[in-house]
């Protein structure tokens, strides 16, 4: 049975930090990329942060060089630094793995 169980949230100041983790069974957590989506009521659910396979890294704008997204794979375990935390962070946070491979979409001018 896959499983993710998101923990560490919590209610902080603006300026502080919090450390989210992603506790994953069921499947093998080392060969699927992994992200944190984040949705506040009455807005879109947002990417926040992905981590591809190969430990490849990518954030959205609004949390580039604040948020770092890292795995360990020995412990099956996501995890989501967040630091200079804004207001505007508040959010219900999920983490999601990528059971597909993709597929490539390109735009041309």
């Amino acid at each position: 049975q896959v499983q993710l169980v998101e923990s560490g949230g919590g209610s902080v100041q603006a300026g502080g930090s919090l450390r989210l983790s992603c506790a994953a069974s069921g499947y093998t957590f080392s060969t699927y990329c992994m992200a944190w989506f984040r949705q506040t009521p009455g807005k879109e659910r947002e990417g926040v942060a992905g981590i591809d396979g190969d430990g490849t890294t990518t954030y959205a704008d609004s949390v580039k060089g604040r948020f770092t997204i890292s795995k360990d794979n020995a412990k099956n375990t996501l995890y989501l630094q967040m630091n200079s935390l804004k207001p505007e962070d508040t959010a219900m946070y999920y983490c999601a793995a990528c059971w597909g491979k993709g597929t490539l979409v390109t735009i041309s001018e």
